[in-house]
């Protein structure tokens, strides 16, 4: 973890390619937010509309003006965070305070708000759809880091481009892609699998406020239908039908076959589904000192009460003022199902990024970058049951890794 006591936090407003305004000295609250089902970023804040050597901060700040939030602590530089344009201007006067209240949204926020057509060919990879839709909106593309499978033909009518880059990229998950997350880095798109940030934190008691673990049935689906393509007189056959945890009743979701799929490759877009949707979810909140650098789609790990191993971070919220954050995370270990359950000397997995061991029962430990590694040694009663060695200079990964760290 970090040391809070030794955290800093900077905003700049950003005027033009030559001018930029640090106004952290005004600040009277700041908070950045990465929400569950939504592509772009929110920062909020509130700034005390004061006269400086540039004019009132209202004059300098206007809508469509882009916000940058930097961090740093002990002695790292400071590292952009979040940035966002201004799209929300809201002065304000009570007795003789003057504020400026705003929010701000990054570039991805006009595809959560905009409609389009679009026709992908049978045969498109995900890559090139997405790059398709980022081109025509004159998204800035950057890393891409994500699946390429192929798809069939599909047609969007007046769909939220937001919907159509997720639904994208589900489909690459139930062909067996990894799943993704769509963020924006320095102002530009990166689509990244889940999991890879190279550095992992660990959350225990100790640096641990509050920790809301629920677990509900209410969104399990328990089978799923495949129908085949509709008939001239409209109707459909079941062509296959997958069950899972039906004890806690039928609650059925239905996959129509592509008109090139097979019926083997809807089979297995059916059981993703399963998957997916087909373990009862636990939802778990928690809250603790901020951790400025996790981002949505990041990977902690945890270690209070009975929430222990790796998770994926679903939604979270950094608040600048009380230096704390909230996070709704789940298990990673639930999406194991999908993946490899056995691994052989030789293999080559994609390392998650985290720790590697001396000893394979050892608790000495050395932090190693995600990347493409090999299987060199196993000890399957050890507490670090894999021994891997890194394939290329983007991983450091050289020892022994713990189960789940790799895909």
């Amino acid at each position: 973890m970090i040391d809070i006591s030794t955290l800093k936090y900077r905003i700049v407003v950003v005027v033009s390619k030559k001018k930029k305004y640090n106004i952290t000295d005004y600040l009277e609250d700041l908070s950045w937010q990465e929400n569950e089902g939504e592509i772009s970023s929110q920062i909020s804040f509130t700034v005390r509309n004061d006269k400086t050597s540039q004019g009132y901060l209202t004059k300098l700040i206007k809508p469509g003006i882009p916000i940058i939030i930097s961090v740093k602590h002990g002695s790292r530089k400071y590292q952009e965070v979040a940035r966002g344009n201004v799209v929300t201007w809201s002065p304000t006067n009570q007795n003789s305070a003057h504020d400026l209240r705003c929010i701000c949204y990054d570039e991805l926020y006009n595809l959560q708000k905009s409609q389009d057509d679009f026709y992908f060919r049978s045969g498109m990879g995900t890559k090139a759809r997405i790059q398709k839709v980022l081109k025509k909106w004159k998204i800035p593309v950057g890393s891409y880091q994500g699946p390429n499978k192929t798809h069939g033909k599909k047609k969007y009518q007046g769909s939220y481009l937001s919907d159509i880059l997720l639904d994208i990229l589900d489909d690459a998950v139930k062909k067996g892609g990894e799943k993704c997350i769509i963020r924006m880095k320095k102002n530009k798109v990166t689509i990244v699998p889940r999991g890879s940030n190279s550095e992992i934190f660990v959350f225990r008691a100790k640096n641990t406020k509050i920790v809301n673990s629920n677990v509900t049935t209410a969104n399990l689906i328990t089978r799923v239908k495949v129908i085949g393509k509709s008939k001239k007189s409209g109707k459909t056959k079941v062509v296959a039908t997958l069950n899972g945890l039906t004890k806690y009743g039928v609650r059925q979701r239905i996959y129509t076959r592509g008109s090139d799929e097979t019926l083997n490759q809807a089979k297995k877009a059916a059981k993703q589904i399963l998957d997916e949707a087909g373990d009862i979810q636990q939802d778990i909140t928690v809250q603790s000192p901020d951790v400025p650098y996790i981002r949505k789609g990041d990977m902690v790990y945890m270690k209070v009460g009975r929430v222990k191993g790796y998770h994926y971070v679903k939604s979270i919220q950094h608040d600048a003022d009380a230096m704390s954050m909230t996070m709704n995370i789940e298990p990673a270990e639930k999406k194991s199902k999908n993946k490899k359950s056995s691994y052989k000397l030789g293999d080559i997995v994609n390392f998650k990024g985290g720790t590697h061991y001396v000893s394979s029962t050892g608790s000495k430990g050395y932090p190693a970058k995600a990347g493409k590694a090999k299987i060199t040694k196993k000890n399957l009663a050890g507490r670090h049951p894999y021994h891997l060695i890194h394939t290329n200079s983007k991983s450091n990964v050289y020892g022994w890794v713990d189960k789940g760290t790799f895909s």
